[in-house]
């Protein structure tokens, strides 16, 4: 079935999910109104799945977009597909509700499309988001994620949430929750780092054969946030492959890089605060990967991560 731009995948609950969403993660030095500019330009361009978390500090901004874009008629509520993640002080079964309650409150929606676990770490619960000891090394706690997992399951019964997933799961973590007993519902997604130097594909095959969809964050190489990337890591979009492979399509080198995860079957997140990079972004539609670039591609796999989150 050929890709367009009003392509979704649904999920095991009988959600759709858009198969490209708009990131919103920035650096903390970054303006957060520029998200909320960005949603806007995007809404306006035809993206229908938006992906921000209660950590990235966004969520009135980029409310307050979504909510603009419902008011001047450019999309309904139902059209939008929003997703925020369950931070990991609030993994506490009681706490959970919490902190969705925190991004309804500050997004002001009723209720959020797909709710993440963002993290299967758990920090110390309390006000501080990062909590570290004397030596500064994090504070972690240890409830067990199926307890977090059977909060979450009480937030989709309660209508809060529509469908509810993971992020930065491995295999076993995810087998942690599909083997648990009394499981009411199943994870619809995994969101990982995935591009084309870290194509996951022994974790795709695993969440494929359990009809967890696959999602991609970094697709474009990463924000080269000095908190979390090395900066000594190459420029993913500069690889001479992927940029052999656009010229020949007459496509920019993101447009290539989001395109190899369309065509696997992972539902891709492509951040860009540039209005233009936005509507570019969504043109991956226009142009097909042949099956032999496509080899060539997922070929230049180094299981190289930029996000360390460990």
């Amino acid at each position: 079935m050929a890709l367009t731009k009003h392509s979704q995948i649904t999920l095991n609950d009988g959600h759709k999910i858009p198969v490209v969403g708009l990131g919103t993660y920035a650096p903390q030095e970054c303006p957060k109104s520029l998200a909320g500019e960005a949603v806007k330009v995007a809404l306006e361009v035809g993206y229908r799945h938006i992906d921000s978390a209660f950590i990235y500090g966004n969520e009135v901004e980029v409310g307050q977009a979504i909510r603009e874009k419902i008011a001047d008629g450019t999309v309904k509520r139902e059209d939008v597909f929003y997703t925020s993640k369950l931070w990991s002080t609030y993994h506490t079964p009681q706490l959970v509700r919490t902190c969705l309650e925190k991004s309804l409150k500050d997004l002001q929606l009723d209720y959020i499309d797909l709710y993440l676990i963002h993290v299967p770490i758990e920090f110390k619960p309390g006000d501080d988001l990062f909590p570290t000891n004397e030596s500064g090394k994090p504070i972690y706690h240890n409830t067990d994620i199926r307890d977090t997992w059977k909060a979450m399951e009480d937030l989709k019964e309660a209508g809060l949430v529509k469908s509810i997933g993971v992020s930065n799961f491995n295999h076993k973590q995810l087998e942690l929750i599909l083997n648990m007993p009394g499981l009411r519902y199943k994870p619809v997604c995994n969101q990982v780092e995935c591009h084309l130097y870290l194509n996951q594909s022994k974790l795709l095959e695993f969440c494929k054969s359990h009809d967890i969809v696959l999602e991609a964050y970094g697709v474009l190489g990463s924000t080269r946030d000095v908190k979390w990337v090395d900066q000594s890591l190459p420029i993913l979009l500069d690889d001479p492959v992927l940029n052999t492979i656009a010229k020949k399509h007459g496509r920019t080198p993101a447009q290539v890089a989001m395109r190899q995860m369309l065509q696997r079957g992972i539902v891709v997140l492509a951040k860009s605060f540039k209005p233009e990079r936005i509507k570019q972004n969504l043109e991956v539609f226009k142009f097909e990967l042949s099956e032999e670039e496509l080899k060539i591609l997922n070929g230049q796999n180094l299981d190289q991560r930029f996000v360390d989150i460990s």
